[in-house]
C-alpha cells in the first residue's frame, strides 16, 4: 500500500515536478494545497502519512501552518521544502516539530530519501 503525501505549494511548477518525481514510487499524492489555511484544512480532511511543506505562502505562511497541525495533531509528520534555508528558519522549523528540511532545488533521490527516513524513523 503506497504512503500518502499531501504537498503544500502555491508553485503549480513545484507541485508538477513533485508529482513527477513521485511516480512510480511508493508515495500516493492525495492533495494540494496553496495556502496555509488550505493546507490546515486538507490535512484535518485526508490525514496524510506526510506532508511536504513550502515556507512562503499566501495567507499563513509554512511555519505558521506546520505549527497549527502539529498543535493538534502531535504526530503529524511535516517535510518543510523551502529555497529559505537560513539557520533561523530550519531551527524554527525543528521547534515547531517538523521531520525535516529539503532545500530547493530539490532532487528526487533526496525527496524520496527524506519521506522514507520520515515515515521510518517518526
Amino acid at each position: 500500500m503506497k504512503k500518502t503525501v499531501l504537498i503544500v505549494d502555491d508553485s503549480i511548477f513545484i507541485y508538477e515536478e513533485l508529482r513527477y518525481m513521485l511516480a512510480d514510487t511508493p508515495f500516493q499524492i492525495i492533495g494540494h494545497a496553496k495556502s496555509g489555511e488550505d493546507a490546515v484544512a486538507l490535512y484535518e480532511d485526508l490525514k496524510p502519512d506526510v506532508i511536504t511543506m513550502d515556507i512562503v505562502l499566501p495567507g499563513i505562511d509554512g511555519l505558521k501552518a506546520a505549527r497549527t497541525i502539529r498543535e493538534k495533531h502531535t504526530d503529524a509528520k511535516i517535510i518543510m521544502i523551502s529555497s529559505l534555508a537560513y539557520d533561523d528558519t530550519i531551527e524554527e522549523a525543528s521547534i515547531i516539530g517538523t521531520k525535516g528540511f529539503l532545500c530547493k532545488p530539490l532532487s528526487q533521490d533526496g525527496l524520496i530519501e527524506a519521506l522514507e527516513q520520515v515515515l521510518h524513523n517518526g
